[in-house]
This record gives C-alpha cells, structure tokens and sequence, in this order.
C-alpha cells in the first residue's frame, strides 16, 4: 500500500512538472518523471538544472515532493487528521507504523506530532540562518526563497540545489558549513532518536536503539571526515585548490557528513581520487538512521552486523550492546536487509553496465548513490539514456520505499506446518 502511494505521489509529481507553468524551456517526460522520482525519494539525483529549467512554480512542486517524501505519506496523513481532528483508524495506525519502521502501534500518534515540531522549528532555524548567506548574494526575495529551498532540502536529506554546482560556490563559508551538515544530521538520525532524547535527557536512560545509532553516528564521522582529509589534502581537483588549512578542514567536515545522506556537495565529486569514490561508496551504502529522512540500510543494520561477526567470532550464543542483547529476530531481519540490499546494488550494476559503456567506478558510484538516496554523482546522471534512467529511478524508489518491502513483495508470508530434523551444513 505504501510503495503503491508512493508510486502515485511520484506520477502526480511528474504531471505536475510537465506542465508549461513548471518549465523555463520544454522538457520531456523522462526528465520530469526522473525528477520527480528522485524528490519523493529524497535523493537529489538530477537530469537538468533545477535552477535554470523549473520556474518558481515548478521548484516549489519539488520542494513539496521532497517535503512529502521525506516525512512519509502516512506521517504527513496524520499530521493533517490529528489537525482537522478527526480519528486516526487502526488500518491508517498500521501503515503509519510501517512508515516509520515502528515495531508497535503504541506511541505512534505522539512520534508523529514529535516529528512535525521537529521539522518546523529545524526547517525554520535553518532557514533564517542561510538568510545570512543568500540575502547578500541574490537580494531579500531570491535570497528568502534560496533559504528556505536549501533547509527543507537539507533536513530531508534530498540534496537538491537550486545552483548548477550545488553548494560548491560557498564551499569555505563557516554558515553553510555549519546550518547544512547540521540539518543533514538531524534529519538523518531518526525521529525516534529525537523523541528520546527529548524524553530521556541523561545517556543511561536512552534505549538501546538510540545509543547505538548516536555512537555509530559519531564513528562514522570522524572517520570519514578524517578519511577524506588524509586522501585529499593534496589533490588539486578537491582540496589541494585551497592553500588554507582552516578551509580544508571546513570543506572535510562538510564533504565527509553529507556523504551518507544528501548529495549536496562543496568539490568536484568527479575530481575525488578512486580510494576516496570507494569510501563514498561504502558510506552512501550504510546510509543514516531508521525513522529518518535518509536512506542506506541504514546505521544500526550496519553495528548489528558488526556485533554479530564478532559474537561468532567469540563463539557467543548472543548479541549484547549497552548492558542489553539483541533478539534473533533483529539478527535475522538485518541478515535478510543487507542481503536484498546487496542483490538490488549489484543487478542495478550489471543492469546499467549493459547498456553504458561508462567509467565502471562512476557507474557503481552512481548505483550505489541511488539506492542510498544519497544524489552524489561523477557526472553520470546526465548521460543516461532512457534504459539507464529507468534503473536508477527503480532503484531509487526501492531504497526509498525499503529494500524489505521488496523481499516482502517477492515471498509470500507463510508459516512452516513441518519441522524438519536438523543436518550440518559446511561453511566457509
């Protein structure tokens, strides 16, 4: 049901852009129906400019569509009954909880108003903030447009940006530094996170999901930060042009944050060295936090797999983390993620690879950015034909929808009449 709203969302979309009010100059329906997919999955990937090719009508049709599709269609639904006052149903409670990746309908319409004061207060600040960099560049109206634009774009994680180099001409501006890598970790950590946090305000008594999404958090950006600098430092096509160090390290902190979730960029991403590309990659993959704006099988998948590897390797029975275990359950759904998540990435590979004879590293990159609703991209994107704008759209909405939803839709849900007696298996 939600991948069928989804699917709708994206064709009004599409309409939508197709009109003559949405276009500077005329444009087909494969660049409207590419770019109203990549906003309702939050990506950011983009076959034309979105600055100079959709008038102001057609770029606030986008900023509706990542709007919506960052919130989520049944989050925004109840946001709008809870409004109108008016009952929410138990069928729209068990989508809603589907939406949000939630495992219970307890709570479900307190998450929700949690997650519209979150997104209007960060939306908000943010945008009055950007006011300081864009009102001296553009003038107050296209300036105030441009803010609000680049916040709502960058909370949910999209990347859209309303410049042909996205945020490459204020790549050592301390604001932009700041608002837009800070509005990409709020968005992207998860609305439960942040109901917990607001609930629970001392480390000890956040839940186990919350903890291990914040360390994970914190890991990976230090280390692809750090990363990012050591590999860079001297290459002339990224940070090797800026001789100041302060510089280099501001566009570090922002290049290595916004990696895993957003495809806004302050360098060439076709300039980074193949080592750099292969981090993208695994980071794009990993992805941001469950309950967010972002894609990627997300961080705490990723930490549970590590957990495992090494409970195997301890010969433990169990998985523990923060004084608490983990279920077989939770061990087996990560196991089944990361698996259907591998498969898509690697067809969509093979797939793209057949019918472009591109660079076989800036085609992976782009895959990989598509299934984790990231939108960086080596220049790919618009090179593609209509074969290869199809694949990257398929897989953009399957990282958007979930990879799960697929192995759902594939295999019926039926449970086993018969045991079995149990047999050894060799392995690895």
């Amino acid at each position: 049901m939600l991948s069928v709203l989804y699917l709708a969302l994206i064709l009004i979309g599409a309409g939508v852009l197709s009109l003559p009010i949405s276009v500077t100059t005329p444009t087909t329906f494969s660049d409207a129906l590419f770019t109203a997919t990549s906003a309702v999955t939050v990506t950011g990937l983009s076959v034309v400019d979105t600055g100079t090719n959709f008038t102001l009508f057609g770029q606030a049709a986008i900023l509706i569509m990542i709007q919506l599709g960052g919130l989520g269609l049944m989050t925004f639904a109840a946001l709008v009954l809870s409004v109108l006052g008016l009952p929410i149903g138990l069928s729209h409670h068990t989508y809603l909880r589907e939406d949000l990746s939630q495992t219970s309908l307890d709570r479900l319409v307190g998450l929700v108003k949690t997650i519209l004061r979150v997104v209007l207060i960060c939306e908000l600040i943010g945008a009055a903030l950007l006011l300081l960099v864009f009102v001296p560049e553009f003038g107050l109206i296209k300036g105030l447009w441009f803010s609000v634009f680049h916040s709502v774009s960058a909370f949910n994680n999209a990347g859209f940006s309303l410049m042909p180099d996205s945020l490459t001409h204020w790549a050592t501006n301390p604001v932009v530094n700041l608002v837009i890598p800070g509005l990409l970790v709020i968005g992207g950590i998860g609305f439960s996170v942040i109901s917990d946090m607001s609930q629970h305000r001392t480390w000890q008594r956040l839940s186990m999901h919350s903890k291990i999404m914040l360390s994970g958090t914190a890991i990976l950006t230090i280390w692809s930060v750090t990363v990012f600098a050591i590999l860079e430092w001297n290459n002339p096509g990224t940070l090797g042009a800026y001789p100041n160090i302060f510089d280099k390290l501001q566009i570090s902190w922002f290049q290595g944050l916004t990696t895993r979730t957003a495809g806004f960029n302050t360098v060439d991403i076709g300039s980074i060295h193949d080592t750099t590309a292969l981090m993208f990659v695994l980071l794009m993959v990993i992805g941001a936090g469950s309950t967010s704006t972002a894609g990627g099988i997300k961080v705490t998948t990723f930490i549970v797999l590590i957990l495992a590897t090494i409970a195997f390797f301890k010969r433990h029975n169990q998985l523990h983390a923060f004084g608490r275990s983990i279920g077989l359950e939770e061990v087996m759904k990560v196991l089944a993620l990361t698996m259907i998540s591998i498969f898509v990435i690697m067809l969509g590979i093979f797939l793209i690879t057949i019918s472009h004879d591109g660079d076989f590293l800036d085609l992976v990159f782009e895959v990989t950015s598509a299934f984790g609703t990231v939108g960086l991209s080596r220049g790919t994107t618009g090179e593609l034909d209509t074969a290869g704008r199809i694949i990257i759209g398929v897989i953009m909405f399957i990282g958007r929808v979930g990879p799960l939803t697929l192995g759902f839709f594939l295999a019926r849900r039926v449970p086993p009449r018969i045991s079995y007696p149990a047999s050894q298996v060799y392995l690895g």
